[in-house]
């Protein structure tokens, strides 16, 4: 028979006990045994490996070659182990393991981001990861699996039955340009004022994107011909920063950038709101949850229903 199939859990332990004390008494009483069960239990270590494992002197006992080679090996492998128990406690007390979340833009800013910061705060072991994209991205990712939740809207025409969706927020547009431009100050301006300019903005078939089209139609105007197509925030700033252009972003963006960096950007003061369809909380029906993920669903709901 092979050591693998010989050599139990025990036996590592008692090795390394024996290392750490060098008395076979002692390590005895650490581990909850008798003396007699533990000098047992070294005798069938001993015969397995075929030779002596420590020395015996007056001291107490030093390893043998042979018991260094061994006691290193335990020393990981018990370590190991307890690692592995304290992960799987954790888990299913969900202080620990995976939460894959993707969201839209608005949605992550406003509400993931406060759920997370929560979670982390019970949970300090959980791995969180966030992806910022559009609906119909995220939508796919949730059925590969590559996501455990997203925030999100479900696409047009797109099989609601393979998903578990609850409700979640509409989002309010606002349009952001930077401190200086010439619009600042006006206020209930009208879409018409706006039709010139250019826009930074969603690509065709993007809420926002469908949202702004939609009002300019609505009202009988041309839609916006000179557009930046982006779904990048980041990309819609750099732009804004030295120009005219425009962008049209939700209200939980405008409130992460404008109210204490007015010397950088603005909103446009309009006569009427645009509104959003409400974007819900999905996840995949045959998927189970998680306990960590059950807790940062219960986090994202709260944050969701707040006033």
């Amino acid at each position: 028979m092979t050591l693998t199939s010989q050599l139990r859990l025990r036996h590592f332990r008692l090795v390394q006990a024996i290392a750490e004390t060098g008395q076979i008494s002692t390590a005895a009483t650490q581990l909850a045994v008798s003396q007699p069960a533990a000098s047992r239990t070294l005798a069938e270590i001993e015969r397995i490996i075929g030779e002596p494992l420590f020395e015996r002197h007056a001291k107490g006992m030093r390893p043998t070659l042979i018991g260094e080679v061994i006691m290193r090996h335990a020393t990981t492998l018990v370590g190991d182990i307890d690692r592995i128990a304290i992960e799987v406690d954790a888990f299913r007390r969900g202080t620990a393991g995976v939460v894959r979340i993707g969201a839209v833009t608005g949605a992550a800013v406003g509400f993931v981001v406060p759920a997370v910061q929560k979670l982390k705060a019970m949970a300090r072991l959980a791995t969180v990861s966030v992806d910022i994209a559009p609906s119909v991205d995220l939508i796919e990712h949730l059925l590969r699996g590559d996501l455990d939740i997203a925030l999100c809207r479900l696409p047009r025409h797109a099989d609601a039955r393979p998903f578990l969706i609850r409700a979640g927020r509409v989002e309010q547009i606002r349009f952001l340009v930077r401190a200086g431009h010439p619009l600042v100050g006006l206020s209930g301006l009208a879409l018409d004022e706006l039709a010139g300019l250019r826009w930074v903005i969603q690509a065709s078939g993007m809420p926002v994107r469908e949202a702004v089209d939609q009002a300019f139609t609505n009202r009988g105007l041309r839609i916006p011909g000179d557009t930046i197509d982006t779904s990048s925030l980041m990309v819609a700033l750099a732009y804004l920063k030295d120009t005219d252009a425009i962008a049209a972003i939700t209200q939980e963006v405008y409130e992460l950038l404008v109210p204490n960096n007015t010397s950088n950007w603005a909103v446009l003061d309009m006569k009427e709101s645009l509104i959003l369809s409400p974007y819900q909380l999905i996840r995949k029906r045959d998927r189970p949850m998680t306990p960590v993920c059950e807790s940062f669903v219960q986090l994202l709901e709260a944050e969701l229903t707040k006033v």
